[in-house]
């Protein structure tokens, strides 16, 4: 009769136990791993609030699969392939079950994507996923792409694609320089610009190439005088963030008018500022969406609430997008098993902000819409709105669907 009595404790202990591991099932970590300190800072912090803001969103909303709550760990790339697999290790030891990156480069998100697959094969049952929203080379959806890893930005040759066609119709393109950071993506995106643009329009001249170290330039005056030697009157350039603040002032000091087409650059913060004060040059760029585009109340509405929330302004939906591509992943995929989560992944159609998008199941690429548009001054018309404080904000040249942008794909997707 006295079992009962020397049997609870155990029981409690039991129930106690039970109950810790059913709390721990209630939190799915999500780790972000980006530039938190150095040059580019800036960028890191806005792709972090971006996400930040959709985490929190989601668990506003009920988390994933009836109560589970997402939540994010921060980790400071960098901008160092070997700082973030140090990054990665402490998300691994601290639970994390999926990465949020991007803002690092290529370079960076190609070491972390390795570093999990060969965590993925040596630990069965803790496998890490990667959602990569930014580094658009597209051997990472090529010949390196992983089953564990997922691109929500539009690669680099959809991106280049959108460019080449829109300078297929501007017939004031005639000489093309090409002035790009000297790694993996600037260096694709250089070899595109040559490649499509040039099918495009065969009679363009390419007056010169120059690669110059990531974040490290100071001063672009001596670039900007070998572009002027060559005769360019256009520039495809991948800089971004400091980089290409400093080229639109030095090209600007210089008094030298040029058209620069680059991927994301005006979705970073002080571009349209640098364009402003640099008062000489047009800078085209390609993004899912863009800060005053008409017709998209979807966006507006998500872009108020954010602005509402952070004091900050909104400008990169695929970023916010991430997160809840995974969360809808989850809750098709009845369970946060990361095999499984990542099947569900596969061509999974989401109704986002900027219209539906789909993850293609062969190389794990999401085709989304590209906008063509360029930082101009506020006319009224096609440009409406001013951003960053300025006269100038963005005006829409001409919109793809990511169907019309999709290319093939040299992937041989490996399953587990």
């Amino acid at each position: 009769m006295k079992f009962p009595l020397l049997l609870a404790p155990v029981a409690a202990a039991a129930l106690l136990t039970i109950g810790s591991a059913h709390a721990q099932q209630q939190t799915y970590k999500i780790a972000y791993i980006d530039p938190l300190s150095g040059p580019f800072a800036n960028v890191g912090e806005l792709m972090l609030t971006h996400t930040q803001f959709a985490i929190e969103d989601i668990n506003a909303k009920g988390g994933v699969l009836g109560g589970t709550k997402l939540q994010l760990l921060q980790f400071d790339s960098k901008l160092s392939a070997q700082e973030s697999q140090s990054a990665l290790q402490a998300a691994i030891d601290q639970g994390a079950r999926a990465i949020v990156t991007g803002g690092s480069g290529s370079s960076v998100v190609s070491a972390i994507v390795q570093a999990v697959n060969k965590w993925n094969q040596r630990n069965p049952g803790k496998e890490l996923l990667v959602l990569n929203h930014s580094s658009i080379d597209p051997e990472l959806t090529g010949k390196s792409c992983s089953f564990w890893h997922f691109q929500t930005d539009a690669n680099t040759a959809m991106k280049m694609k959108a460019i080449a066609n829109y300078i297929k119709k501007t017939p004031e393109v005639k000489k093309v320089y090409l002035l790009n950071q000297d790694y993996a993506h600037g260096k694709q995106w250089a070899s595109y610009g040559r490649q499509l643009v040039g099918l495009a329009r065969p009679d363009i001249q390419f007056v010169g190439e120059t690669l110059h170290p990531i974040g490290r330039v100071k001063d672009f005056a001596p670039y900007v005088a070998n572009i002027r030697q060559s005769g360019a009157d256009s520039v495809i350039t991948g800089n971004w963030g400091q980089d290409m603040t400093l080229l639109l002032k030095a090209a600007g000091d210089a008094g030298y008018d040029l058209h620069y087409f680059n991927h994301s650059a005006g979705s970073v913060p002080g571009t349209v500022l640098a364009v402003s004060q640099a008062k000489l040059g047009q800078l085209t760029w390609v993004a899912e969406w863009h800060p005053g585009q008409a017709d998209s109340p979807k966006v507006d509405a998500l872009a108020k609430a954010y602005k509402a929330k952070t004091g900050k302004d909104f400008l990169a939906p695929r970023i916010d997008m991430t997160p809840r591509l995974l969360a809808a992943a989850i809750n098709k995929a009845g369970s946060t098993d990361t095999p499984k989560v990542a099947h569900a992944l596969e061509n999974l159609t989401f109704d986002s902000v900027v219209g539906p998008v789909r993850m293609r199941a062969e190389d794990h690429q999401l085709l989304i819409p590209q906008v063509v548009n360029t930082i101009a001054p506020v006319d009224g018309k096609t440009v409406k709105v001013g951003w960053e404080g300025t006269n100038y904000g963005f005006r829409t040249d001409a919109i793809y669907s990511g169907n019309e942008l999709a290319q093939g794909t040299d992937c041989k997707m490996a399953q587990p």
